[in-house]
């Protein structure tokens, strides 16, 4: 059973960086690699993913350009860089890996195999 830690959240004001980071338990290298979010009072969304190779990447449209999704296969960590912060972007984020899809199907829960437990990213205007 992979275990999935999260790390790096925190308060920030608008208009600021953040890099969360994700270490695995176990190896991962062949897992497309996500971040999730959810926001209180609504569904988890997909925010990134980035398959095994690290050589194709997805966004939801409300983070393309500002959110930077990459992998260290030899450390078994995903991260998020993220920029240009929005009080819209307040929300608990996961990391989430599957064996079930690349890329592209990623957009899906249900596709992912396991779960972090999420850190608190707080976006303040």
């Amino acid at each position: 059973q992979v275990q999935l830690v999260e790390s790096g959240g925190e308060l920030v004001q608008v208009g600021a960086s953040l890099r969360l980071s994700c270490a695995a338990s176990e190896r991962i290298s062949e897992h497309a690699l996500a971040w999730w979010r959810q926001a209180p009072g609504k569904e988890r969304e997909f925010v990134a993913v980035i398959n095994w190779r690290g050589s194709i990447r997805d966004y939801t449209d409300s983070v393309e350009g500002r959110f930077t999704i990459s992998r260290d296969n030899a450390k078994n960590t995903v991260a998020l860089q993220m920029s240009s912060l929005k009080p819209e972007d307040t929300a608990v984020y996961y990391c989430a890996a599957s064996v079930k899809c690349s890329v592209y199907g990623c957009r899906l829960a249900g596709k992912y195999d396991y779960w972090g437990q999420g850190t608190q990213v707080t976006v303040s205007s």
